[in-house]
């Protein structure tokens, strides 16, 4: 073999832009265990330095070629050389062309370059199917829309040195540059058309949970579609006994889509930049300029569909209608839990406040940036959002609403507010012990020996926010990171960085390798940082799916809340007993105030 077709450099620069489903590159920073969407970067053709895998669908849902993943950890390397030769008969007989690696672990990676893109349907038939001929043969990586990814020749492999060419850097380039034309790719169906008819029988027999039996939904908020559907658009899994054709399925998102408020252009913006491409997939079959036009021909029949519903609906249900009744909410209870907390002079209070988050900044030099410190600094600034929300120091957030704001366990977050109001000089107090629903009621505290220094301080203009979704994903770090740099009227070099968010040097660095690799901060000449503002972070969480997580703990927190009141309905019948329980009350249960609309508000609000 040449020179050339053994260095690694010269191999990931010609070969990776070229197989790639879109320009984007996965870091894997623990030796190639996994490959994190955080890191995240544009693929450039300089090397990295680390186990790189690139992403195998492009934004639209397709790929540019077929990724072949055989892995000697299932049958060992034997089994692994038995496959491959059996795949590269059946290639050859099919007159595809293909290119080959290996990697130091005694697996191979097949590639099989294609001339027209296929969706990712299409493209995950083919490799299960593929998969029941080939045991040593990982279909995952064209089974995740979003995740999909693999390393190419000339990526650095996690046990040391590089995958490696099978075969000359020239044949294989010409493979990558005259690929595979759609006659073969029906070539390749047409032989494999009894097993994908298999792997399609298989998914009508697994299990999918009907809808029907769905634990209670989360807050329904306006804009947002079902997670069922929002999940649909995003990885184009759907339930196969349910929506016969990917037709069904993407109609089945635009009619959630429309019914849930949003715009004919939300929609084209969301499959347009990425954010679904499970949906974008879905349209794939029609050529690129025929795409937006059927998009739109499925949005009228879904307003159509929507009004006809909506006009039949109330037929049926008008004769039912009270004008006298109304519905069941906390708005009354919530709206005099605020009236009874002194506020009669809203802006002393925000005064308070933001002398408060002075003395916060001025104390939090004293944690560490170990995950222990960095969360409790984020307890304390969705203490600080709480307060601002509802214009008073005293907060009576229970422990699931604060959970929620900073993407911890409600169990994890009640162990930090106890390490932060046993301080010396805390920043919180605890005033009084919740009981029944009613939550702790804390207390924003300015300590004696910051109280001077605090109000010296000119207070930082802007919002102060818990964990925003998308740094669910992203990290503590990078959130502190992004703040720092929302709230300086300046663009700030990285020590500055340092200095500010009281983060090691390296915590820095990775962070704003993060945000820039996202699109949410830039450097100018100066080499000097600044917010992009144009990026969305509320698209951003969209996109990495961490909204859903978010909706998902509010879920179970809200099923964890009817429990409870159930118990207490059941338990508890005088102001004595509740005032003092006895020894079977059931402490892990308890949550203070049963708060949808902090959970909504803290959660969804401040997206950025």
């Amino acid at each position: 073999m040449s020179r050339e077709s053994s260095d690694p450099a010269r191999l990931w620069s010609a070969l990776a832009p070229l197989l790639a489903g879109q320009p984007r590159v996965r870091l894997s920073r623990d030796a190639g265990k996994t490959y994190p969407q955080k890191f995240e970067r544009d693929l450039t053709d300089a090397l990295p330095t680390l186990p790189a895998a690139v992403r195998i669908f492009g934004k639209d849902g397709t790929c540019a070629a077929i990724f072949l993943d055989f892995d000697s950890s299932v049958a060992g390397a034997e089994w692994v050389e038995a496959d491959v030769r059996a795949l590269q008969t059946w290639l050859h007989s099919c007159g595809a062309r293909w290119i080959e690696d290996y990697s130091p672990s005694g697996g191979r990676h097949v590639y099989i370059p294609l001339e027209q893109r296929v969706t990712f349907t299409e493209a995950r038939d083919l490799v299960e199917a593929l998969g029941t001929r080939h045991r040593s043969l990982d279909k995952t990586p064209h089974q995740n829309l979003l995740h999909g990814c693999m390393r190419t020749p000339g990526s650095p492999h996690k046990r040391g040195g590089h995958q490696q060419l099978a075969m000359s850097l020239n044949m294989a380039y010409d493979v990558v540059r005259r690929p595979n034309s759609p006659k073969i790719w029906a070539n390749l169906t047409a032989d494999l058309a009894a097993e994908i008819a298999a792997v399609r029988a298989l998914r009508l027999e697994q299990s999918f949970i009907p809808a029907t039996t769905e634990a209670p939904k989360a807050p329904r908020l306006a804009g947002r579609m079902s997670r069922p559907m929002q999940q649909l658009a995003l990885t184009g899994l759907y339930d196969v006994n349910r929506y016969a054709t990917d037709s069904d399925a993407r109609q089945a998102v635009i009619v959630n889509a429309a019914a849930a408020g949003m715009e004919l252009v939300d929609v084209e913006r969301r499959v347009l930049q990425g954010i679904w491409p499970g949906l974008a997939s879905f349209y794939a079959r029609y050529p690129s300029r025929h795409r937006m036009p059927a998009l739109k021909r499925d949005w009228a029949n879904a307003l159509s569909h929507l009004r006809k519903s909506q006009e039949k609906e109330a037929r049926k249900n008008s004769v039912h209608i009270s004008p006298t009744s109304q519905p069941s909410t906390q708005a009354g209870a919530l709206l005099a839990l605020k009236e009874s907390i002194d506020s009669s002079n809203p802006d002393a209070e925000h005064r308070y406040i933001r002398t408060w988050r002075n003395a916060l900044r001025l104390k939090e030099s004293g944690y560490s940036d170990s995950r222990t410190g960095l969360a409790r600094r984020m307890v304390l600034r969705a203490l600080g959002e709480a307060a601002h929300m509802t214009a008073s120091r005293f907060i009576e957030f229970g422990d699931r609403s604060l959970a929620v704001a900073t993407g911890l366990d409600h169990t994890t977050v009640g162990a930090h507010l106890r390490a932060l109001r046993s301080e010396n000089n805390p920043l919180v107090t605890l005033v009084e012990q919740g009981r029944g629903t009613k939550g702790d009621l804390y207390m924003l505290t300015i300590p004696e020996d910051l109280k001077t220094a605090a109000e010296d301080l000119t207070w930082r203009k802007g919002k102060i926010h818990a964990l925003r979704p998308v740094f669910r994903e992203l990290g503590l770090p990078a959130a502190f990171v992004y703040e720092a740099l929302e709230q300086s009227p300046i663009p700030l070099p990285t020590m500055e960085l340092v200095r500010l968010t009281k983060l090691s040097r390296t915590a820095v660095t990775e962070a704003l390798e993060i945000l820039a690799a996202w699109k949410m901060i830039s450097r100018n000449t100066a080499r000097v940082w600044s917010v992009v503002t144009s990026t969305s972070l509320k698209e951003l969480a969209e996109y990495f799916g961490v909204l859903e997580a978010v909706a998902a703990q509010m879920q179970r927190y809200r099923i964890e809340r009817i429990v409870w009141r159930d118990w207490l309905s059941k338990n508890v019948t005088t102001v004595t007993e509740l005032l003092s329980p006895g020894e079977d009350y059931p402490w892990e249960m308890f949550e203070g105030l049963p708060d949808e609309w902090s959970l909504s508000d803290m959660a969804f609000g401040q997206t950025g």
